[in-house]
């Protein structure tokens, strides 16, 4: 049985409009491939450490299978992109427990 996976992006910006293009081809990029919003830039409070996400994504994919998969698209591939040179982003993808 898979266990759903979760790609963690810490998304820092600097062009309003390369971003709102970019959001709008990574949500097509992924629902194809069976992914949703879990955290989209919501208020957040530190707890611990010295982390300070400028805009905190969160994403739930089915598998890890399907979030390499929607990363290699050549969808996923048109948003990154379209943010060239806008965006500086921290991600990473995790397996759930």
């Amino acid at each position: 049985m898979s266990k759903p996976a979760y790609l963690v992006v810490d998304a820092k910006g600097s062009d309003p409009q390369k971003m709102a293009e970019y959001r709008r081809l990574a949500q097509i990029a992924v629902e194809k491939f069976g992914g949703s919003y879990l955290v989209r830039g919501g208020a957040y409070e530190v707890l611990e450490g010295s982390w300070r996400p400028e805009r905190l994504v969160v994403v739930s994919f089915p598998d890890m299978a399907a979030a390499g998969a929607f990363y290699d698209s050549p969808e996923y591939i048109a948003a990154r992109e379209a943010r060239a040179g806008a965006s500086d982003f921290d991600m990473l993808l995790v397996e759930a427990y």
